[in-house]
């Protein structure tokens, strides 16, 4: 049975598998969006200090002072997998009841993008476990990190474990978390790349990857905000919580007339995801929260 573990634990032991990755010198365009692996001087001036993020603001001071590359952190390759035999493209017709449109990899793909990676998403691929592991293995020399999702019913998660298992350590666990399943993550390959499945519902897909993958990949990036950053509002409407589970409720942050939060409806539907600005975090120890209290919000920068 898997073990269940709480959020900060499983963050602990997926952060512990993720590493800064080798410094390496960048094109201008290429580096904007990394993290600058040192210091930069123009004379005895320090212009760009080690750590920043490259922007376009210092693309345009590198230029200024003569470099056309910067040393920087590159950004972390990450392959996005989405495993199903029923799951369509989108632009296709759903041929039976039981096909859905593939979602996951598509969002999955530009939120690693948003989170300062570069992204390969792959093709829906058979629950087949011999055609599971060849794809797994192709993408393994060009990834820093690899990231799958199965069905939105999580069908596929003992087929994709078994697989992974064949290809390195893995541990699967199921975190104290809301409207979450089991993750499995771990090291694969010759080369110990790290790997995360996720579950396969996309509302959940995408906060457990907001939660989790995310500061993975800022880790590997060196950045120095992994965690998105959080805020104090005054909620206008009850968030409710599973006692036991810490909860991430899909929430809009308004700051007209003080920071407030409104917890959405139709939590379970990629439309209240889609509206959501901050995700109210509820500890493990509570049930929830009244309209008018104050409540911690994770801040979803979606223009950031």
């Amino acid at each position: 049975m898997d073990e269940n573990v709480s959020v900060d634990e499983l963050l602990a032991a997926l952060l512990d598998i993720s590493h800064p990755l080798a410094a390496i010198d960048m094109p201008l365009l290429d580096a904007h969006g990394a993290t600058l692996a040192a210091d930069i001087f123009a004379g005895d001036r320090l212009v760009l200090r080690e750590g920043s993020p490259i922007r376009s603001t210092q693309i345009g001071l590198a230029a200024s002072i003569g470099l056309n590359h910067l040393p920087t952190m590159p950004h972390p390759r990450v392959v996005v997998l989405s495993a199903g035999d029923d799951l369509v493209e989108p632009g296709q017709k759903l041929a039976t009841q039981d096909d859905e449109f593939e979602t996951n990899s598509w969002m999955l793909s530009t939120a690693v993008k948003e989170a300062g990676a570069t992204a390969f998403r792959v093709h829906m691929i058979p629950e087949n476990q011999d055609e599971l592991r060849e794809v797994i293995e192709d993408q393994l020399v060009r990834a820093d990190l690899i990231v799958i999702s199965g069905e939105s019913a999580d069908e596929s998660f003992e087929l994709i474990t078994s697989v992974l298992r064949e290809m390195g350590e893995i541990t699967t666990v199921r975190p104290k978390m809301s409207d979450t399943g089991r993750v499995a993550y771990g090291l694969i390959g010759p080369d110990k790349i790290p790997v995360i499945t996720l579950p396969g519902d996309p509302v959940v897909a995408y906060v457990t990857a907001e939660i989790l993958v995310r500061p993975m990949i800022r880790t590997m990036l060196g950045a120095k905000n992994i965690i998105r950053s959080k805020t104090k509002a005054t909620l206008t409407n009850d968030a409710p919580s599973k006692i036991g589970e810490r909860g991430f409720v899909r929430a809009f942050l308004s700051n007209k007339g003080g920071a407030s939060a409104t917890v959405l409806p139709d939590q379970n539907y990629l439309t209240s995801l889609s509206d959501a600005n901050g995700l109210i975090i509820i500890g493990e120890d509570s049930t929830g929260y009244r309209a008018g209290e104050q409540v911690d919000v994770l801040v979803l920068e979606r223009n950031s």
